[in-house]
């Protein structure tokens, strides 16, 4: 399947590719300069092989800027080498870093479902964890007049994009995160479009733009305020309270 693109806003536009939790054959290609020559940055949401994102920003040549997924875990490469992340990109776990003037920031991993040694995280770590990055957050208001641009999750948020079972639950955490710090987007993996949960893949929440990115996706943002207009199409009604369970598209 082909990757929408977005068209968000006006002006210079920031291309990204942003992928998660499947290898995609026209990404994993030798032709891939060829079809996502003109990207500018890439972002991975988690549950992709090092060597794949190693592949990618390789071939690209631009800077891939990752989380973890519940699945991710120490590797082996070829030759019997340790992996514990992926050579040639930028983990950013807890927090924000600027690229060409977008602050992106990542919090990665799934609610606790079982006792795997994995990146699972009860309610009450996660909320714990967007305190620590608050520091950072309230300083970004200061000295750029927004917190965040782009926050990288792998799990969505609580009753957004979510699935019926346990493991594919959101965090309640990120629903308070974009009301208190206005992120522009929130991207996420870790729902397949294959489990057929909901076809809706973009949702607004308040003032952010939430885009499953499970497989692959294009994105590209202009120096806005707000999204205004996603796959040429004027995005849908909000919802506009932490109590939302009901997407829209």
């Amino acid at each position: 399947m082909a990757a929408s693109l977005f068209c968000v806003g006006a002006g210079e536009t920031m291309r990204f590719l942003t992928v998660s939790d499947e290898i995609v054959p026209s990404i994993y290609s030798l032709n891939i300069k060829q079809r996502f020559g003109t990207i500018q940055s890439v972002l991975s949401c988690g549950d992709l092989p090092y060597y794949y994102l190693e592949f990618i920003v390789t071939m690209l040549g631009v800077p891939l800027y990752y989380i973890y997924g519940n699945h991710d875990t120490i590797e082996h490469s070829a030759g019997g080498e340790t992996l514990t992340g992926a050579r040639g990109c930028t983990l950013i776990e807890d927090r924000v870093i600027m690229q060409e003037g977008l602050l992106i920031g990542g919090l990665g991993g799934s609610i606790r479902y079982n006792n795997d040694d994995a990146p699972q995280y009860s309610e009450q770590q996660m909320l714990m964890r967007v305190w620590r990055m608050t520091p950072q957050l309230l300083l970004n208001k200061v000295r750029h007049g927004r917190h965040i641009d782009i926050l990288m999750t792998h799990a969505p948020p609580l009753g957004i994009h979510n699935g019926p079972s346990r493991p594919h639950k959101g965090f309640k955490a990120l629903l308070m995160f974009m009301e208190r710090f206005q992120p522009r987007y929130l991207i996420h993996g870790h729902i397949h479009r294959s489990y057929g949960f909901s076809p809706v893949t973009e949702t607004r929440y308040r003032d952010t733009l939430i885009v499953n990115t499970a497989g692959h996706r294009l994105l590209g943002i202009a120096d806005a305020e707000t999204p205004t207009l996603l796959d040429g199409k004027a995005v849908g009604e909000r919802i506009a309270g932490p109590s939302a369970s009901t997407d829209n598209s």
